[in-house]
């Protein structure tokens, strides 16, 4: 069986890149077709399989720009040839289940999110384009939504990496989706004796994850935040802090690994897709207060392994951080690190074989119960002999 890995783009190593190394653990001969691809920037097991890159790789600048071209993004997938494999898996956030399967192939969908820039974040991401991009964007994204909706009736079967995911792909193909959270590289990630006294948010500082919402939060109480990351909102977020909120940037692992294992809480205000930071913080043995909304509801279980609230306001904010405050000593970070473990690499490895295999199994049922075509003059000759046309089919047929 000849395997294809499809996966958006190859330009770091992040949550999506953890779902393209399971899957080459499952399938260690399989290729990879990509639209753009940095070799400098992705791991030895990825660079250890045959990548192929779109024509967008030869674009000068592609590599670091590559979500300009979202336009040429679908002649660009289309134009890469799967014909010659039996299973395709997608590993869909960009657009990538858009390729042309062979007719006998099976495909399946890891779906990270539907494109978020042509759907639920679409006005979010306009707002923070350039002028070219905003002017641009309402000509192109009618006809890029039409060919996203269409090219989700070439996948035979969707994964979605939360419920919230599922959700969208519903809504927005009109599919079902089977849920399997991420693989998160929890074994990383160990409690320590001792924390210390200030929170933690981690993650890119873009306008959706809200990180503004723990900065005025933190000021307004005096509380010591540790922001680690980096991005657009960056700026903004330094004017508006106080001496009690700290921005380390884009630290390290060992510093990140530290600094998880060492805080409160993690502070999680935003919305997103899954979330794998608080993850790692409770295989770190540390509880989480999160907005109730999206992934963490996959994640997160209220009042055992952290704090919910559902007013994503700072007003919101505060109230749950009091409220963590009042019953801090209730959490066991061993209960919580337990918890942690059911999203293991192993665990999201063992169930996503079994989905395909079970896949796999459907397609070939399907294959085999279908009726066998008869000739137009089908019946049987004198003697009780099926005509030579259908005997030959009949021993053609698989």
């Amino acid at each position: 069986m000849r395997v294809a890995i499809v996966h958006y783009w190859l330009v770091s190593m992040r949550g999506g890149e953890k779902v393209v190394e399971a899957l080459c653990d499952l399938y260690p001969e399989a290729d990879i077709f990509t639209l753009v691809c940095d070799h400098e920037k992705i791991s030895d097991k990825i660079r250890q399989h045959r990548i192929t890159s779109s024509f967008l790789q030869k674009i000068p600048g592609a590599r670091r720009h590559y979500q300009s071209l979202l336009p040429l993004m679908p002649f660009a997938l289309e134009s890469l040839d799967l014909s010659q494999y039996d299973l395709v898996l997608s590993s869909e956030s960009g657009p990538a289940k858009g390729i042309t399967p062979s007719p006998q192939a099976t495909h399946i969908c890891y779906c990270h999110s539907p494109m978020r820039y042509l759907w639920d974040h679409y006005h979010f991401y306009r707002a923070g384009s350039g002028v070219l991009t905003r002017l641009l964007l309402p000509w192109i994204a009618p006809a890029l939504r039409v060919w996203d909706v269409t090219t989700s009736a070439r996948v035979d079967a969707f994964v979605a990496n939360s419920r919230h995911v599922a959700d969208r792909i519903e809504k927005y193909y009109r599919r079902t989706a089977t849920v399997l959270n991420p693989p998160v590289s929890v074994d990383d990630f160990a409690p320590v004796a001792a924390t210390e006294d200030f929170y933690l948010t981690a993650g890119q500082l873009v306008g959706y994850k809200r990180v503004d919402l723990a900065v005025r939060a933190f000021t307004r109480m005096g509380r010591n935040l540790v922001v680690i990351g980096e991005g657009q909102e960056m700026a903004a977020l330094k004017r508006m802090a106080g001496p009690t909120v700290t921005f380390l940037g884009r630290a390290p692992f060992p510093v990140l690994k530290e600094k998880l294992a060492r805080c409160r809480a993690l502070v999680f205000p935003g919305t997103e897709d899954f979330g794998i930071v608080p993850v790692e913080a409770m295989a770190s043995g540390r509880p989480v207060i999160a907005h109730a909304s999206g992934g963490i509801m996959d994640s997160v279980v209220a009042d055992h392994t952290g704090i919910l609230f559902d007013d994503q306001s700072e007003d919101g904010l505060i109230a749950a951080v009091e409220r963590f405050e009042r019953m801090e000593t209730t959490f066991r970070p061993d209960l919580i690190r337990a918890h942690a473990q059911e999203f293991s690499e192993a665990n999201f490895k063992r169930r996503m074989q079994a989905i395909i295999d079970h896949e796999l199994d459907r397609r070939r049922q399907q294959h085999v119960l279908r009726p066998a075509p008869q000739p137009a003059h089908a019946g049987r000759a004198r003697g009780g002999r099926a005509p030579a046309a259908a005997a030959r089919q009949l021993r053609n047929d698989p």
